[in-house]
This record gives C-alpha cells, structure tokens and sequence, in this order.
C-alpha cells in the first residue's frame, strides 16, 4: 500500500529535521556566556518533550485536521491521533503513511519556538519560558501551520510556503523581537561568545539537517526534492560568502563567527522557496541573504536592541527576505505546483506573498508581546539582577557547563 522508497526517504528526514534542534542548542550554547550554556541548551531540549506531547494530545489535529475560525485553524478530529492507525495514508501523497507525516512535523514545530531563545539569552525565568512554550505554539505556530500547510486561509489564498519562511522563520524572528523589547537588556552585553568550537558543531548539524527540513518538505522522492536539496546548500554558501567578505571589507577581518551566522542566514532565507526556484534563483537569494541580514544585524546593533544572538536578523529578516523573493522569482516551470512570481508576470502572487508575510510578522510581534505581558502576571518573567550576574546555569539550573576548577 506504501511506497517503502518514499516512506524510508520521509523518516530520514524527520531524523534529521529532529536533529536540528540539538544543532541549534549547540549553536546557541556556543554563541552564550559561560555562566548561560546550559539555560540555553535546556531551552531546546525541553521543546522536545514538551512539544511531542502537546502534537500528539492537540497540535498535529489543530495544524492538519478540519478548517474552523474562517480557516485559521484546525479542529480535534485527530486529537490524540484518533482515526490514525497504521493503514492511514497521509492525505497529500497516499505512498507515505499519516504517522510518519505526523512525526515529520512535529519535529517543525519542536524547533520553531527553540529559535526565538536565542534572542532572550540569560534574562528569562525557566517557568515562564514554560508557559511561553505552550501558549506560543497554541495560539501563533499552530494556526500559521494551518492556514498555509494545512489547507487553512493563507493557503486558499495562494500563498506559498515550501518549508517555512511564514511558518517558522517569520513567525519566530519577529516573537524574538518582541521578547527582547518586553524583557529589556541584558546587564553584560558585551558577553563574548564561550566556544566559538561549539558554534561552528552546532552550524554543521544545522545545515546537515536543513537538508531534511526543505528536501524533504517535498513530501515525496523526484526532481523537486533534488532541487531543494541543492537550492539549500547553494544559497548557505553564497550567503556565508557574501556575509564574509561583507564583514571582512567593513572591520578589516574575516570572522568565522560572521561566516557561520551567514550560512544560517542563507538557510533561513531559502527554506520557503527551496522547491519553488531555479539554480540560478537560489543563487540570487543566498546574496541576498548574506547582504541584507548582515544590514538587518547591523541596525540592530546601532540601534540598541538588545536580540543577544541575532535571531531577528537572521530567521526574522532571513525568513521574510525568502518568502518576497519566493513572490519575484517563483515559476511554474520549476514546479507546476507552485506559482509564477513577479518574474514571470505573477504580481498578484507577489502582493499575497508580501501581505501574508507582513500580516504573520505583525501578529507574532503584538501577540509575543502581549503573552509575556500576560504571563508577567501569574510568574515573573525576566530574572532578578543577582541571577542574572550569576549566571543561569547556577542560579536556575543549580548546574555547570564547565568545571572551572580543572580548567
């Protein structure tokens, strides 16, 4: 009944989409001070857990099952994955059975709040980041899913998505944003980064993973899950290039960090045209990326907010960079089931990206916003001074990521 070539592609996908986000606990635990690795890592982790119970108790039916608020999210038909059993087909390709469709997405929607930590670095109480975790993905990671990958409202109005420059990147930058607006500066903000090493692991099982995440938003093994694959690397490297030599012109010295937050970049920008775009597209766009979220940091930095470990410039603008530029260079000829962008004479495709994207940043900053606002009231968001100046790791966590004394 199941293609086993499909089946076996689609799990290791998954697998590599789950790595991620220890990639990203990595990657952020390098970029930390010493005192904040383990916060920083434990904040990706324990997205994994809880995120896999809240997709198997609501999340997966409240992303990919029925349409209700005029298409803005799901239903609980498949609350507790009732109605799925080992003979289920996932509906958008009968090879691939819904259990492994169910678990290829819920590694997205592990990672996709494990992003914006990396902007409230050592300031947030462990509680209330809890309770951010569930409510941000019950009311903007799951309805977002919806309405473009789950049939819901953006997706009835022809926006496209191919792996989540919407869903994931847009949604998380701008919330990282809006967290870093809300809890205020760090009080060492020149913190330099702990293992640069560690930052470079953490870079190399991002971009191992990305693989899975937009080869194999395909959904299927043919020529469009080979051209994302290959769009993917082609735009990290021009866009870790670009950010390079950018950086290098502007202080004088090629930075290794500059190169890795460049390749991330270039990652984040392609994830929503990966399958959409020609070679030579993905090329334009991993410039693009490498120059604009370079600016994007820049200003950032000059104008004083305080996003420790630029998750704003990169996923945020990277995201929304990717998914106008999906709206110019997107075609037909690439993929029937995409759209033609602005290249090719789709300017009412153009303008719907542009709006869907703008919409979903807006919301996810004034909802970010308002939620840590809300949980303010039931538990202390940011931590007290004296936690802070001691460090997370031991004022939380009661841990260490080193052992200074034989060190």
């Amino acid at each position: 009944m199941f293609d086993t070539g499909t089946t076996g592609f689609m799990l290791l996908a998954t697998s590599l989409v789950m790595l991620m986000t220890p990639g990203l606990a990595f990657f952020y635990g390098g970029l930390a001070g010493k005192r904040n690795i383990l916060g920083i890592m434990m904040q990706s982790f324990v997205s994994m857990g809880i995120t896999t119970i809240m997709w198997f108790v609501c999340g997966y039916s409240l992303c990919f099952s029925g349409d209700s608020c005029g298409g803005i999210i799901g239903d609980f038909q498949k609350a507790f994955m009732q109605g799925v059993d080992l003979n289920s087909p996932f509906a958008g390709n009968t090879k691939l059975p819904e259990f492994v469709f169910m678990a290829y997405q819920m590694m997205f929607a592990i990672i996709t709040p494990a992003l914006i930590t990396g902007a409230f670095v050592n300031r947030v109480t462990f509680k209330s980041y809890l309770i951010f975790l569930v409510m941000w993905q019950l009311l903007v990671y799951y309805p977002f899913a919806h309405m473009v990958w789950g049939g819901g409202l953006l997706a009835q109005w022809g926006v496209l998505d191919f792996a989540g420059g919407i869903v994931v990147h847009a949604t998380a930058g701008f919330a990282a944003l809006a967290s870093v607006i809300y809890v205020g500066h760090r009080r060492d903000k020149q913190s330099p980064p702990n293992s640069i090493p560690l930052i470079a692991i953490g870079t190399g099982l991002l971009w191992f993973g990305w693989y899975g995440f937009n080869a194999g938003s395909a959904l299927d093994v043919n020529a469009i899950t080979g051209l994302a694959f290959l769009n993917t690397d082609v735009a990290a490297s021009f866009a870790g290039i670009t950010w390079l030599v950018i950086e290098w012109v502007v202080v004088g010295k090629p930075k290794f960090v500059g190169l890795m937050t460049g390749a991330v970049a270039g990652l984040a920008t392609i994830t929503p045209a990966a399958g959409f775009v020609s070679l030579p597209s993905a090329v334009m766009i991993g410039i693009a990326a490498g120059a604009v979220c370079y600016i994007a940091v820049s200003f950032k930095n000059k104008i004083g907010w305080d996003d420790a470990l630029d998750v704003w410039g990169v996923h945020g603008i990277g995201g929304c960079l990717g998914t106008i530029l999906l709206g110019v260079f997107a075609s037909k000829a690439m993929n029937g089931a995409g759209a033609d962008g602005l290249m090719s004479g789709g300017s009412v495709f153009f303008m719907h990206q542009v709006v869907a994207v703008v919409g979903a940043c807006v919301y996810a900053f004034v909802f970010t916003y308002l939620m840590l606002a809300a949980i303010n009231m039931i538990t202390k968001v940011k931590v007290a001074d004296v936690d802070e100046d001691m460090g997370l790791d031991a004022s939380l966590h009661g841990e260490q990521a080193y052992d200074e004394g034989a060190m």
